[in-house]
């Protein structure tokens, strides 16, 4: 095959997400990981990987506890900050084939213990897939390093090879970020927001919603600055799950804790954000005024499509969206989305069968793909959205959408049309010099 591999939006609604092309399922090919796809490809890349997100808990430390070659791109992490939380259990082939290294962990808690000049909160233990193979039992492995450091320990598991299931490496990293929390009294007017490892954008709708609800303690993971923050998140009445990621760690909170959890999803179509929030507000005996933050969302896409016209969008998968919960938006709002690069999933191919009745030539490619190698524009773009859109399209206006700072709700899509903005803006600047 000397091109890469698509199917239309229409072809694939019609085959059913029971009969997904060999092309588009990643366990029947080799992965390809190019440029674009690199910072989620594998579990333990930049970003928020398994490494980085497990010490989310604040005075936490982690041990690497892996071969060489699962431990280089660490290096990554180093240089924004984290060096002085990353410690190396390195195996060599005899730890691997006797696993006698599995004895060596809580010796090596307790050497890192008497290097700090203060002791960390926990002891993150990540394991990689050689542990996955050999069928490592972590909690106890933990529940040791405890007895002999005294240090509460949890496991992160950096198992790209599970991340196709159900519970993925990165649900269960979660899992363990709230693994320390204790049940304490809850309180009435506490909630906590859960799916992300970093707060949501200051200006998201949802804090002044919840508030005129009478909830006055907002929690989240990425504003916790110190144990006695996380330790606070316990309190809550509810938890708000923002991303599918988090079902898991909210159901284990529920089991544990006692704490309910209501899962909202993030959206860019307006209309079903007014939905959610409508339903959120029966769901916890409040009526959340929504509208103004409605208008002035399609106030701003509205500007923006008089602007720059009708135009034709790239959008990829390496964003803050789901690419064909975002595509559709795009369409619905009068634009167009000629290609799609993203990982159909049973979740997402509701958006592909409304996609192929509103667009049904819009073509989706998959960035995992080897024919990906062979990729060239073959339709009229104009801009694209998300960081392997871009790459693909570097010859076009393009936001990456990926920033840390997580946008939610109608805050989302201002935020994107923001960024869309400034980026067609450069380019006319460009074009005129």
């Amino acid at each position: 095959m000397t091109h890469a591999y698509s199917i239309t939006a229409a072809e694939l609604a019609a085959r059913g997400f029971g009969d997904l092309p060999d092309e588009l399922t990643q366990a029947k090919h080799m992965i390809y990981s190019s440029p674009a796809t690199l910072d989620f490809n594998s579990p333990g890349a930049k970003g928020f990987g398994v490494k980085r997100a497990g010490l989310s808990i604040p005075g936490s430390v982690m041990l690497l506890v892996a071969p060489g070659c699962c431990g280089r791109n660490t290096a990554l992490l180093n240089e924004i900050g984290y060096h002085e939380r990353f410690f190396y259990l390195m195996l060599d082939d005899t730890d691997l084939v006797t696993g006698r290294y599995l004895n060596k962990i809580p010796k090596a808690c307790a050497e890192i213990l008497g290097e700090l000049d203060a002791p960390p909160t926990a002891f993150m233990l990540c394991f990689t897939c050689a542990d996955a193979l050999l069928g490592t039992d972590g909690e106890r492995i933990c529940r040791q390093v405890k007895a002999q450091t005294g240090i509460p320990a949890v496991p992160a598991y950096m198992y790209a090879l599970t991340r196709e299931q159900r519970v993925h490496p990165m649900a269960l990293t979660r899992k363990s970020v709230y693994a320390l929390l204790e049940k304490q009294p809850r309180v009435s007017t506490a909630c906590n927001l859960m799916g992300y490892f970093t707060a949501l954008e200051d200006g998201c709708e949802i804090y002044p919603l919840l508030k005129s609800a009478g909830i006055r303690t907002i929690g989240e993971i990425g504003r916790c600055r110190t144990f006695a923050d996380y330790q606070a998140l316990s309190r809550a009445n509810f938890n708000l799950v923002l991303s599918a990621e988090a079902r898991y760690a909210a159901q284990d909170l529920q089991e544990r804790l006692g704490i309910p959890f209501i899962e909202l999803t993030r959206l860019y179509r307006i209309d079903k954000i007014h939905n959610q929030y409508k339903l959120l507000g029966q769901a916890i005996g409040a009526e959340l005024d929504d509208m103004d933050f409605y208008q002035d969302t399609l106030d701003c896409i509205e500007a923006f499509r008089a602007q720059f016209g009708a135009l034709r969008f790239a959008v990829g998968e390496c964003l803050n969206a789901d690419s064909f919960e975002l595509a559709l938006a795009l369409t619905e709002y009068g634009f167009s989305v000629p290609e799609i690069y993203g990982t159909v999933g049973e979740r997402n191919f509701v958006y592909i069968k409304r996609l192929a009745a509103l667009s049904p030539e819009t073509r989706i490619f998959s960035n995992l793909s080897p024919t990906m190698l062979h990729y060239t524009r073959e339709t009229e773009i104009d801009a694209a959205i998300g960081n392997d859109a871009a790459y693909y399209h570097r010859d076009r206006p393009g936001v990456g959408f990926q920033e840390e700072t997580q946008p939610f709700g109608y805050r989302g899509v201002t935020m994107l049309f923001e960024q869309l903005t400034a980026a067609m803006r450069r380019e006319e600047g460009a074009g005129s010099r």
